[in-house]
């Protein structure tokens, strides 16, 4: 039985297509592969894993990568979760879907926060948006 593989794309892997892979994992552990990289790699984001790690989800041990280093992996799925890794996604061989939904930046939205527990909130904000996207992505998957 195949079971699907599906890559989180975002432009440094280090943020967004980090937590989708945490929380597909997480939610569907016996019914899909995750997989996460990036167009550039930026490193693993701690208050990326801190957030995950509230929510009960490790990706401490999750890493940057490019998706050069996923060769010879064929995706059944491509999910870009950023506008600019959507634009510069590159073709994938083979029957690979691609699918993309934005989530904010939390590095970005941080940025402004006045404090460490609002640039958190921006975080966790992002966390949730992905995790209530990876709950419906059977669905969505099975809309396609």
């Amino acid at each position: 039985m195949h079971t699907p593989k599906i890559l989180f794309l975002c432009t440094g892997n280090s943020c967004r297509s980090q937590m989708a892979e945490g929380w597909g994992r997480y939610l569907h552990p016996d019914h899909y592969e995750f997989y996460s990289a990036g167009i550039e790699k930026h490193g693993l984001n701690p208050l990326a894993a801190q957030v995950m790690g509230e929510a009960g989800v490790d990706i401490s041990a999750q890493y940057s990568k490019l998706l050069a280093e996923l060769e010879p992996i064929t995706f059944d799925y491509v999910i870009t979760v950023c506008d600019h890794a959507n634009e510069q996604c590159p073709l994938f061989p083979g029957k690979a879907i691609r699918l993309h939904q934005e989530f904010p930046d939390p590095p970005r939205l941080a940025r402004t926060a006045a404090s460490e527990e609002e640039a958190l909130g921006h975080y966790r904000n992002v966390r949730d948006a992905i995790r209530e996207y990876l709950v419906n992505l059977p669905g969505i998957l099975a809309g396609l």
